[in-house]
């Protein structure tokens, strides 16, 4: 007699078993199939699941409609943590710069846009210029001041060329040590 495990042969069940993640063709597919308030169920639940979900959940609902305000809240959110910054030693603002990276990171994956990914990247090294920390005496710091130019730059290239001009002088502006 055969031990081998049985796995059911319908699809939705299929991937539970082998606990095989869904492709996304696959996933919206489903999603479609699915009436209305089993869906909000679903975004529900997947709100309830991880913070992040929560998070985006929360930009696409009530804060996708105004990029704008969406992007100051950011920055105001960015030097609040600037101010926070312990600067007693250099390992605290690494730290802490970090932090706020990632934390930009995050609401730029929310976003999805290169303007605005632009814009913030372009405003965090702005403000770290501006904060006196010590830049180009310390390499760590200094490599995350000039990955960010990297990204933004990259990001830049992507844009149409009539975006291109106003971000193209700022990062000459922050080059410019």
């Amino acid at each position: 007699m055969d031990d081998s495990p049985v796995y059911p042969t319908s699809s939705k069940s299929a991937y539970f078993s082998r606990m095989k993640a869904a492709t996304i063709h696959e996933l919206k597919q489903e999603l479609q199939n699915i009436p209305a308030e089993q869906l909000t169920e679903l975004c529900i639940r997947l709100a309830k699941f991880k913070k992040e979900n929560k998070e985006l959940l929360t930009y696409l609902l009530f804060e996708s409609f105004d990029e704008q305000a969406y992007i100051e809240n950011i920055k105001t959110e960015m030097l609040q943590q600037f101010e926070e910054i312990n600067t007693s030693s250099v390992y605290f603002i690494k730290k802490s710069l970090r932090k706020i990276i990632r934390t930009v990171s995050k609401y730029i994956r929310y976003a999805a846009s290169a303007e605005t990914e632009v814009k913030l990247l372009l405003f965090f090294c702005t403000t770290l210029k501006n904060s006196g920390m010590p830049i180009e005496k310390n390499p760590v710091i200094r490599n995350m001041f000039q990955g960010q130019l990297k990204k933004a730059a990259k990001v830049i290239a992507s844009m149409h060329v009539d975006l291109q001009y106003e971000y193209v002088k700022e990062m000459e502006a922050l080059t410019a040590i």
